[in-house]
């Protein structure tokens, strides 16, 4: 029999989180609830499953670089986007999957609504999937996204990110964030991350040069670590 975990519990901390309602961002002035919240209690089918540990992926799933290929690369700048995903004590998160979305090169999204003027890459889908390995450990290769302008102000523009969902052991414990790159000077400029008033906290979002895990000749790579809660937690959309 193992011996209980005696280590420190750490709570969640309701101020990691910005406002629901936060003006400069326009899109929170719709979305922010005008009542009371109230709390649902949950189904089976949202606490449970589903078990990924099984789940068959293709071989150029976590590749960006290939699997939306129609006889020729992406064109923009090829990066290895990695890290672990962990709980709040350094623990390993294994066989969780780890999707990422994303624009091209030229700030543009392959979606219908997405109307930027920047030309859609017929060999770059944006999409990528894949399962943490036993030590929690993830990798992508992919192209590093282009800034866009955006309809919020009269110049606003989001800084080149990817959007990252963890899917934990059931549907209701999902969590979504975006990863940013060190060094980008549009960091703090968006009016998103200006919702998020703990410095911390957008630290947490910021992918890091690894020069370790970069290809000579090759791509550069960033490392993105995720850590599900406590003190080193990394800042998530979900509240």
């Amino acid at each position: 029999m193992s011996e209980p975990d005696t280590r420190l519990f750490v709570a969640r901390d309701r101020t990691w989180h910005p406002a629901a309602l936060t003006p400069d961002y326009r899109t929170s002035v719709a979305r922010s609830p005008r009542q009371a919240l109230i709390s649902i209690p949950a189904s089976l089918s949202e606490t449970t499953g589903p078990d990924f540990s099984h789940l068959e992926l293709g071989d150029q799933d976590n590749d960006l670089l290939l699997n939306f290929n129609h006889g020729g690369l992406p064109i923009g700048e090829r990066i290895i986007v990695s890290g672990r995903v962990m709980d709040q004590y350094g623990k390993p998160i294994s066989n969780t999957l780890v999707e990422m979305w994303q624009a091209n090169a030229g700030g543009r999204y392959r979606h219908k609504n997405d109307r930027y003027v920047a030309p859609l890459d017929p060999n770059f889908g944006g999409v990528g999937r894949t399962l943490t390995d036993s030590e929690g450990n993830y990798v992508f290769r992919t192209i590093k996204p282009g800034p866009y302008p955006w309809r919020n102000g009269p110049n606003d523009w989001r800084p080149s990110h990817i959007h990252v969902s963890v899917s934990g052991p059931s549907i209701s414990t999902r969590l979504i964030t975006q990863l940013y790159f060190e060094g980008d000077p549009l960091i703090p400029l968006c009016p998103i991350v200006k919702t998020i008033a703990n410095p911390a906290a957008v630290q947490t979002l910021i992918a890091r040069l690894d020069m370790g895990n970069a290809n000579p000749m090759d791509c550069l790579a960033y490392r993105f670590d995720i850590v599900l809660r406590g003190q080193r937690k990394t800042h998530f959309e979900n509240r």
